[in-house]
């Protein structure tokens, strides 16, 4: 699940590029949390908590099966 999360990530980052900032995956869990680092304009950006679920979580939840949440950390 890990490169599948990975190659939905790469499809996200050019947006975010776009916008000085970027995502990084930090981890998969076998019950389907993924967990991402928020970076650059990102990392304190007051809308990355929407951008973090109504984005990248839910672009994840429909391509990778067994994704469950996203989480920041």
């Amino acid at each position: 699940m890990r490169e599948e999360v990975a190659t939905v990530l790469e499809k996200i980052r050019p947006n975010l590029q776009a916008d000085g900032g970027d995502v990084e995956l930090v981890d998969v869990s076998e019950d389907g949390v993924v967990k991402v680092k928020l970076t650059g304009a990102c990392a304190g950006c007051p809308m990355s908590s929407m951008t973090l679920k109504n984005g990248i979580e839910r672009l994840l939840k429909q391509e990778v099966t067994g994704v469950k949440e996203v989480v920041g950390v």
